[in-house]
């Protein structure tokens, strides 16, 4: 009688992961880790190495919120979590749906001070929607398990452990099924009746389009419903190209006008956070009555939201019903809240205009913006789809939101929930993975073609995660960045370098009048990292150094770091968008 077939379980591990369906794994090796990813590239699965766990655990969550499942992220134990951790918070505070996966030490020498020994699943069990460790019998089912969870309801980290023994050991394969996608969820005709008087009743309705509604795919209901009521929306960062940009609807350019007159809200996939000022008075309108659409019930009702306007459910299932039981109706163009968005849409816009034509140098960040956008377009419009737009750093993604315009869905990615410093490369790295890959599983909601993706990264937040240039580069990724240089987090101290030199000096003196908290160095080369990476470097100081520099980058067939050298801001005050009035209130303290 012939012996079962057995496999050790390493080749278990990525038996599994392929049999998910798994194209590509985001990390780096070490022992005994390094099997793994070897018999993952044996059966066809991509390995994408990078330098820091940290990038590619970030880069894995990228990955699921652009083609809406599991990305997977594999690590060394001990340490390399620790770096992963950044990740699983991210992914967490996002809800995007990522599978860790990492070794760890024998399993009789748990408690001996084993090399890289840490107690990982404890750590990460309530930062997870699983963390469990693996046995030689039960790999195929963690693994499958994992996805599964990390995957339904609401997206999030899983984690499971590997132990060197099991990775190393021989076990029979157990076959599993490949996990069909979530199912989807409508909501009660009653309550969507409710909602429909609601809105109907509105002298100034909004709707506000989250990434959440990117998440779940949910464009064509959304544009179908938008186009047939004429409801004013409000896109947040990354729910950009649901709607397109360009559209007349759009109340992005008269946010705080919005925000303050709408007293009907509709929320499609976004949380009632700090990016929308919770909802709240002074920001928004006093009586405003809010509509929250979204599959994650712990949102619902949260701050100035009252639950009995909530709905959990698939939004593209439930924004067609919410379609079809509108009827005929559609929202007046001649409303008074339709010409107010209008008026402050075209004041801001004529603002910024102005500000984009300063002739400065060093140039400003609208400046700086407004060249590099408008020498993209010329190269890739807006409305062909062909480029992905990352974005970090708190000047940087600020200012860049409103001036680049996306006109399809899941084109534009930022440092989301958390304000994550460092997304950056990693996130431009999976961007090329979900789109520029054979067989793409990133879905912008055209048909598929290869994409440029493009990096906005202030110089700080670039700090972070720069090493990853070389990771583009060994893999023939042709990502263009450019890194707003301008000496400092938030702002520099200096345009010249004498005065930036003597407070460095009185710094290193420990003398009044040295270098600030926020200081980094004086104009910087970072453009030479992609030199000794196998990329193209620009460096940049003026409109048309940018501008062929741009040009140049976009067409190079190799990872490009432009370095702008901008203004730096020192005597500025320190103010963004996201900050609310109430921060300047006083406390009311009830004893």
């Amino acid at each position: 009688m012939n012996n079962p077939t057995t496999f050790t379980g390493a080749a278990l591990i990525a038996r599994a992961l392929k049999g998910l369906g798994i194209k590509v794994i985001f990390g780096l090796v070490g022992i005994p880790i390094i099997q793994v990813a070897e018999e993952a590239l044996a059966l066809g699965i991509r390995f994408i190495a990078f330098r820091n766990e940290q990038a590619a655990s970030y880069a894995a969550t990228a990955y699921g919120y652009l083609t809406g499942k599991p990305g997977v992220c594999l690590v060394v134990g001990g340490p390399g979590v620790l770096h992963a951790i950044a990740g699983v918070g991210n992914a967490s505070a996002n809800s995007y749906p990522i599978l860790l996966l990492a070794g760890s030490c024998e399993t009789h020498l748990v408690g001996k001070g084993a090399f890289q020994e840490s107690d990982i699943v404890s750590l990460l069990k309530p930062h997870t929607k699983l963390s469990n460790r693996a046995t030689l019998g039960s790999i195929s089912q963690s693994v499958t398990d994992a996805f599964r969870l990390s995957w339904y309801g609401r997206g999030g980290p899983t984690f499971v452990d590997l132990p060197a023994d099991i990775i190393e050991g021989e076990g029979r394969e157990i076959k599993t099924h490949r996990i069909p996608a979530p199912p989807l969820a409508a909501s009660d005709p009653a309550k969507i009746q409710l909602i429909v008087d609601l809105l109907k009743s509105a002298k100034a309705p909004l709707v506000i389009l989250g990434k959440g509604a990117s998440y779940a795919q949910a464009e064509v209901p959304i544009r179908r419903f938008l186009n047939h009521a004429r409801i004013p929306f409000l896109p947040t960062p990354m729910g950009k190209g649901i709607m397109p940009d360009s559209h007349l609807l759009n109340a992005a350019s008269a946010r705080s006008l919005a925000l303050k007159q709408a007293d009907v809200v509709l929320i499609l996939g976004a949380k009632l956070n700090w990016i929308l000022h919770y909802g709240e008075s002074p920001k928004w309108n006093d009586s405003v009555k809010i509509i929250q659409v979204d599959i994650i019930v712990e949102e619902l009702g949260r701050n100035n939201a009252d639950p009995t306007f909530a709905v959990v459910g698939d939004i593209s299932l439930v924004v067609h019903q919410i379609t079809e039981a509108l009827g005929s109706w559609k929202y007046q163009l001649s409303s008074p809240f339709i010409e107010a968005l209008h008026e402050s849409k075209t004041k801001n816009e004529a603002k910024a205009a102005i500000a984009a034509k300063s002739d400065d140098l060093p140039m400003t960040y609208s400046k700086t913006f407004d060249i590099i956008k408008n020498t993209l377009h010329k190269l890739s419009p807006p409305k062909d789809g062909g480029i992905v737009y990352v974005s970090e750093g708190a000047n940087t993604m600020d200012i860049s939101r409103s001036i680049f315009p996306v006109e399809h869905p899941r084109l534009r990615l930022d440092a989301g929930t958390s304000a994550t410093m460092g997304i950056g490369p990693g996130y431009a790295i999976a961007a090329y993975c979900a789109y520029n890959f054979p067989n793409p599983e990133g879905n912008s909601g055209l048909k598929p073609c290869r994409k440029k993706v493009v990096c906005l990264e202030g110089d700080s937040a670039f700090g972070f995660s720069m090493a990853e240039v070389e990771t583009m580069s060994r893999y023939g990724m042709d990502i263009l960045i450019y890194v707003i240089n301008n000496g400092g987090v938030y702002q520099g101290d200096s345009n010249n370098y004498d005065d930036w030199f003597q407070k460095q000096q009185q710094g290193i003196l420990n003398k009044p009048g040295g270098l600030r908290s926020t200081s980094l160095g004086f104009e910087v080369r970072y453009e030479m990292i992609a030199e000794m990476c196998g990329g193209k470097g620009y460096l940049v100081r003026t409109p048309e150094e940018l501008e062929r520099a741009t040009e140049e980058g976009f067409k190079a067939t190799v990872p490009v770091v432009i370095n702008v050298i901008i203004e730096a801001g020192e005597t500025q005050k320190l103010k963004f968008a996201w900050q609310n009035s109430s921060s300047n209130q006083k406390l009311n303290l009830k004893l």
